[in-house]
């Protein structure tokens, strides 16, 4: 079985999921992650970053995530942790600009 972790921007914050499968997806500009894969608890200590992930998406056959928000996807060899890292001013990882509504004054 192939895993890739995957890497992206969501509203403020840096998501890292590891997959079955990644692909381009059907609509132009976005890539299609499905095979969510979440680590089975089988001892008592749970992490509540992966509860949340777990939660946030339950029932979703595949996401769509818009090419832009993409930072990496790497191949790897063994299923890690998922995680959501809160993007700061101190941090190195800069989001792509967007030219949407903006703020109102």
């Amino acid at each position: 079985m192939r895993i890739f972790r995957i890497t992206f921007h969501n509203q403020g914050k840096v998501y890292q999921l590891h997959a079955e499968q990644v692909s381009q997806g059907d609509l132009y500009g976005f890539i299609e992650i499905s095979g969510l894969l979440f680590n089975e608890h089988t001892t008592v200590v749970i992490d509540p970053a992966e509860e949340r992930l777990k939660d946030e998406f339950a029932g979703t056959s595949r996401i769509l995530v818009p090419m832009h928000a993409v930072i990496r996807i790497d191949e790897v060899e063994k299923r890690g942790q998922n995680m959501i890292f809160d993007v700061g001013d101190s941090s190195n990882v800069t989001p792509f600009p967007s030219f949407g509504p903006g703020p109102e004054k």
